[in-house]
């Protein structure tokens, strides 16, 4: 199966993305947007696993995160990775206790690395995806300005999950698997 290991959020957070996620859509000519269950926030993508390595990376995760502390994050800021054409990934960026989050990215990126999941390449950055291939009516900074002072409630992580995604009637669908609580 694919998976990936993330946090994921309460329903009332997921609400509130939802929301802003909709004010953004007002302002687009178009786009594929995020479904509301599918908020989160990636900390390894795993690709294809079998049984057997989520068996093992369930005992690791859970020897790992039993050392390690819960924290607060809020959703702060609208960002984009762009394409061609068009905004290639438009997303929430994070502030509260950004050095303890990317601290468990980095061990978890390390207890996996035993088990056959190499270290990411590229430099970790932790947002929140709103939607791909976004074209807006206008330039993104005018609609950053548009909905400047958006606030969402924060957030107090206390566990990471292990994500299976799959594809079902041509839509993403991500399902927890398993929890690894904090603490």
């Amino acid at each position: 199966m694919r998976a990936f290991v993330g946090i994921d959020f309460t329903e009332e957070i997921k609400d509130e993305i939802y929301g802003f996620q909709q004010k953004l859509k007002g302002y687009a000519q178009r786009g594929r947007w995020k479904h509301r269950d599918n908020f989160h926030l990636t900390l390894k993508f795993l690709d294809e696993i079998s049984p057997a390595q989520k068996t093992d990376i369930d005992e690791a995760l859970l020897r790992l995160c039993h050392k390690e502390r819960p924290f607060n994050l809020e959703l702060k800021g609208l960002g984009v990775f762009t394409g061609k054409e068009s905004i290639r990934v438009l997303w929430l960026g994070l502030a509260g206790d950004i050095q303890e989050m990317e601290s468990l990215h980095q061990k978890v990126s390390q207890a996996l690395v035993p088990l056959g999941f190499p270290p990411e390449r590229r430099r970790f950055s932790p947002h929140i995806t709103l939607g791909q291939d976004i074209v807006f009516e206008g330039g993104f900074e005018e609609i950053n300005a548009k909905i400047e002072g958006f606030e969402f409630s924060p957030t107090h992580v206390e566990r990471i999950h292990l994500f299976k995604s799959e594809q079902i009637q041509f839509k993403r669908i991500y399902t927890k698997i398993s929890e690894y609580p904090l603490g």
